[in-house]
C-alpha cells in the first residue's frame, strides 16, 4: 500500500511509529506546565488556559465572550462491519460511538464547563493506533453556533447520524443542519485517493465569512459553503487542481480564503504551502516553506499565523510543533516551539494566540489542553 496523506492516515497509522518513543513530559509542549505557571522567551509568554481536554481540535471565541473547544472524544465501541462500505486497512474499520465527542466551553479566567456531551466520536482501527475523529471545529453566525463533525457516518462506525453541521444551541442540545456525508457520496471529487478513501469524510475546519459557514476536507480535498438553512454547495474540488493534498486549514481575510495543507508521510520539512482561494473558486499558491500545517488565524494588523504540527521529524513527534508568522512583506518570524502535537489555533479578542495542544496521540484523552501564547511584538 503506497504512502498516503489523509488527515486519518497521516495521524493514525504512523501513530504507532512513534507511541513508544513520545516524551511525557512534553504535555504542553513547554515542560510540564501546571495551571498558574508560564514560560517566557523571545518576547513570547506561554501558559496553560485550559487542561483536561479529550482530543482537542478546532476552536472560537464566542460572541458571549467565552472560548469554545471542539473535542474529538473518546472514540466509540460500536463496529458497522457487513452494513456499509468501510475505509480501507489498515485504518478502517471504525468503531465508534453516538455520544462520545462533545464541546467544552471557557470563560475568560479559565472555568472549564462542557457544554455539550452527546455528540458522536469513532476511532481508526488499533492497528493504526485508534487515532480518533469527533467534533472537529465550531464557528458562529451572529449568536448562535455551529459545529461540524467528522467522527460521524456508517464508514466511521456510526450508523445512526452522518458527518455534518450541527447547530448548537445554550442549553447544550443541538439540531442537525446539514448532511455533508450525503453531499459527498452524491458529489464525489475528481481526484479521490482510492488507497485512503473514508466514504463520509473527515472534516476538519469551519469558519464563518459574511452569513455562511465554510467547511474545509481533507480526505476528499474541497472546499464547500453551507447556508443558515443546510443548503451545501462546492466552492472549489482541490483535488481536481492540485491532487490529495490534504487541506486542512482554513482563514479568511481581504475577500479571499487562505488555507494549508498537511501533505503526505513521511513528513518532508518546507513540503507544505499555503494557498489563497478566491470566493468564486480560483486557486493560486501563496507561500511555500511550512510543514505539516493544521491552523492559520490573523491578527488585528493582518499578520497571518500559521500553526505546523510536526518539523524536523518523519512522523508526528510530540514537542517539535511551532507558530510562524508571515509580515505583510511575507518575512517570517518563529513565535512559538516545542509544542506538543497541536491541532487548532485561534487569535483571541485579547490579541493573544488560544492553540489546542495533545490533540491526538498517548496524552490526548484528557490531557488535552489549550495553551495562551502572548506576543509582544
Amino acid at each position: 500500500m503506497k504512502t498516503n496523506n489523509s488527515i486519518c492516515l497521516t495521524m493514525a497509522t504512523v501513530f504507532t511509529l512513534f507511541l513508544f518513543s513520545c516524551k511525557k513530559e512534553d504535555v504542553s509542549g513547554s515542560g510540564q506546565l501546571s495551571r498558574n505557571s508560564s514560560v517566557t522567551s523571545n518576547a513570547v509568554t506561554i501558559k496553560v488556559f485550559a487542561r483536561n481536554l479529550n482530543n482537542p481540535r478546532g476552536l472560537k471565541w464566542g460572541p458571549d465572550g467565552n472560548l469554545y473547544v471542539a473535542e474529538g472524544g473518546k472514540g466509540g465501541t460500536d463496529s458497522t462491519r457487513g452494513i456499509c462500505k468501510q475505509v480501507v486497512a489498515p485504518i478502517g474499520p471504525y468503531r465508534g460511538s453516538r455520544t462520545g465527542g462533545r464541546i467544552s466551553k471557557i470563560t475568560p479566567d479559565g472555568v472549564h464547563t462542557i457544554l455539550v456531551r452527546d455528540l458522536p466520536s469513532s476511532q481508526t482501527s488499533a492497528a493504526s493506533g485508534a487515532f480518533v475523529s469527533g467534533v472537529a471545529d465550531v464557528a458562529f453566525l451572529g449568536d448562535g453556533m455551529y459545529a461540524v463533525l467528522s467522527g460521524a457516518g456508517c464508514s466511521h462506525g456510526v450508523q445512526s447520524m452522518d458527518n455534518g453541521v450541527v447547530k448548537i444551541f445554550p442549553d447544550g442540545s443541538w439540531k442537525f443542519i446539514a448532511n455533508l456525508s450525503a453531499f459527498q457520496h452524491y458529489h464525489p471529487v475528481k481526484n479521490p485517493e482510492p488507497d485512503d478513501f473514508e466514504p463520509d469524510g473527515t472534516w476538519y475546519s469551519m469558519i464563518t465569512v459574511k452569513k455562511d459557514l465554510y467547511a474545509l476536507e481533507p480526505n476528499h480535498g474541497e472546499l464547500v459553503r453551507i447556508t443558515r438553512d443546510g443548503q451545501i454547495k462546492r466552492i472549489i474540488d482541490i483535488s481536481a487542481f492540485e491532487g490529495h493534498i490534504v487541506p486542512t486549514a482554513l482563514g479568511f481575510i481581504y475577500g479571499n480564503f487562505y488555507m494549508g495543507n498537511l501533505n503526505p508521510f513521511p513528513i518532508i520539512d518546507g513540503s507544505s504551502k499555503i494557498y489563497k482561494i478566491t470566493m468564486d473558486g480560483q486557486i493560486s499558491v501563496w507561500a511555500e516553506g511550512f510543514t505539516t500545517v493544521l491552523g492559520i488565524t490573523f491578527d488585528s494588523q493582518g499578520r497571518m499565523y500559521v500553526l505546523e504540527n510536526t518539523t524536523g521529524n518523519p512522523f508526528p513527534t510530540p514537542g517539535t510543533g511551532d507558530i510562524i508568522r508571515v509580515n505583510k512583506d511575507k518575512s517570517r518570524d518563529v513565535i512559538a516551539s516545542h509544542l506538543s502535537l497541536p491541532t487548532g489555533m485561534t487569535m483571541g479578542p485579547d490579541g493573544k494566540l488560544y492553540v489546542s495542544v495533545n490533540g491526538f496521540g498517548p496524552n490526548a484523552i484528557g490531557g488535552g489542553q489549550i495553551l495562551q501564547i502572548s506576543v509582544t511584538n
